[in-house]
């Protein structure tokens, strides 16, 4: 079997998706600030933000939809071109002066659901030029990226913002250029042969439900997922909280997201030995009871930047966690249904998360920062005890052994 390392195909799309990521995270801090500057209300940037995250979440069950009915590479494709084009027009508009709130959103919007349809299809063509057996390592070297990009992006975009304004913006137009020209140079398949013509949108839609609801594994993935987005999106925010509370300077808490960041990339990097030291559902067990654990005790330092060490921890364990429910739920499910089940579990999983920093600013506001992030750390104890108790977690067999020949004979070797 080929080293992933050797792999053409994955290294292809590795490495323009890890530039585009970079773009992407670039734009991300470089748009709000071009809203303040325009318009100088944080509402008005507040709002192109929750407008994109809205987008992001109504095209996630669409985007599983047609990740298994049309070409994947020919949408990844087609979603690079839009994103180009649109970020083209916006750095052509900020550099002439004409850039507008209209003309902002309407670009934040192609982003974030070209963005969907991407990510969903990409993850689903993954089956496609990595072998089974090395599908969590896949997803594993995938965390590293996306987490590098979250650490690289908002400084770089800060400091392109600041030399012209519309540098960050054509930066990320390059960066969907180069994605696609490695996407158009993968030779393999994007997805196995369809002989069957697919249902309709709705049919379609059903039967991907039907195959996760009625999946012991995939139902227990969302068990899992759910409640550990959620609970480390609210104690990230309740503790941006309290410290804003307790007189912290802002350079100080923004460190809290650095500090995060780099227990995230480091998890990411050691992913794969966690992987190879444990199985999948003692690996499972330990990171979501750790994950409870080293949350509850960022309770007693909410007065310090310190309380991101124990959050830093708990985000360490991530990239194993999803790199193993992820890796095997992509050997598990056929490759015409990979986009819909994908995109049901993710739609559960961040659902979830982005709900959190609401409820946080009730619980704070009611029962202090200490409480909230103990209520916070209890609702890990949801996960901890799935991934204890299911049947779906607890009879998982290797991963070679969980796909059928028929099924396997899609990945090469």
């Amino acid at each position: 079997m080929t080293s992933l390392w050797r792999n053409r195909e994955f290294n292809l799309l590795w490495t323009s998706q890890s530039l585009s990521d970079l773009g992407g995270a670039i734009a991300q801090l470089a748009l709000p600030l071009l809203v303040l500057e325009l318009t100088h209300s944080a509402v008005r940037a507040g709002i192109v933000g929750t407008t994109a995250l809205l987008v992001a979440h109504a095209a996630r069950l669409p985007s599983g939809v047609l990740a298994d009915r049309v070409d994947r590479r020919r949408a990844m494709l087609a979603c690079d071109v839009i994103r180009l084009l649109a970020f083209l027009a916006l750095a052509a508009a900020v550099a002439a002066g004409r850039a507008t709130l209209a003309v902002i959103i309407v670009v934040a919007v192609l982003d974030a659901a070209c963005g969907a349809l991407f990510n969903t299809v990409e993850h689903a063509a993954l089956r496609s030029i990595v072998p089974t057996s090395q599908l969590p390592d896949a997803v594993a070297r995938n965390e590293v990226r996306t987490y590098s990009a979250s650490l690289a992006g908002p400084p770089l975009g800060g400091l392109l913002f600041g030399i012209t304004h519309a540098l960050p913006f054509l930066g990320n137009a390059v960066s969907y250029l180069i994605s696609l020209a490695g996407v158009a140079l993968i030779r393999r398949p994007l997805q196995a042969e369809r002989d069957e013509r697919p249902p309709g949108h709705a049919a379609a839609l059903a039967e991907g439900l039907r195959f996760v609801f009625g999946n012991p594994f995939l139902r227990a993935v969302m068990i899992i997922a759910a409640p550990l987005n959620f609970a480390l999106s609210g104690v990230i925010f309740t503790i941006v909280v309290a410290l804003q509370q307790h007189g912290v300077e802002p350079g100080v808490i923004g460190l809290t997201s650095t500090i995060v960041g780099v227990g995230g990339l480091a998890g990411a990097v050691a992913a794969p030995f966690l992987q190879r030291w444990l199985p999948l559902p003692r690996l499972i067990r330990f990171i979501c009871w750790a994950a409870a654990a080293v949350l509850t005790c960022s309770a007693w330092l909410t007065t310090s930047v310190a309380a991101a060490v124990p959050v830093a921890m708990a985000v360490f364990l991530g990239p194993s966690c999803n790199a193993a429910l992820f890796g095997y739920q992509a050997a598990i499910t056929p490759d015409r249904l990979q986009g819909r089940v994908l995109s049901v579990i993710l739609l559960a999983a961040m659902s979830a998360a982005a709900t959190a920093p609401l409820l946080s600013g009730v619980f704070v506001t009611v029962w202090g920062p200490a409480r909230t992030i103990l209520l916070f750390a209890a609702t890990v104890s949801v996960a901890a005890l799935t991934a204890t108790l299911a049947t779906g977690i607890r009879t998982v067999r290797p991963i070679e052994e969980a796909v059928s020949p028929a099924d396997r004979g899609g990945s090469p070797a």
